[in-house]
């Protein structure tokens, strides 16, 4: 696969897991400085990680929530949060990992990470 194939690839699965509307603000927001960024995390992490036969989305899914509460990344926890439901994955499973992560990752990254989690589903429901 040529560097265009997969930059198509990851485009489309972007699109997928995180939804159209988050990928056209990240693409009308680019600029000269960070277009090069947004090609490689196009190419790389959505064409060449994510599009992978061997883990399912859902799963990838719930191992990026884990790894954001782990390295601190509210903003891409959010991102990911919503994006999660786009995978299958519920409300349940996000807890179970939040949990796991209060073991390993820490009580404070885990209770953060609820908050962020339970503000968001609280507007989902509303909206």
């Amino acid at each position: 696969m040529n560097e265009e194939e997969r930059h198509k690839l990851g485009t489309s699965m972007r699109r997928s897991v995180l939804g159209d509307a988050h990928v056209d603000r990240a693409e009308a927001t680019k600029t000269e400085f960070d277009a090069e960024f947004q090609d490689l995390i196009t190419r790389y992490a959505w064409g060449e990680i994510w599009t992978r036969p061997g883990l399912p989305r859902h799963t990838r899914s719930l191992l990026t929530i884990a790894m954001m509460v782990a390295l601190n990344r509210e903003e891409e926890l959010l991102l990911h949060l919503r994006a999660a439901a786009n995978n299958g994955v519920s409300e349940a499973e996000i807890r179970e990992v939040l949990l796991q992560c209060a073991i390993y990752c820490g009580v404070p990254a885990a209770n953060a990470a609820f908050r962020a989690a339970k503000e968001l589903f609280s507007k989902r429901k509303a909206e």
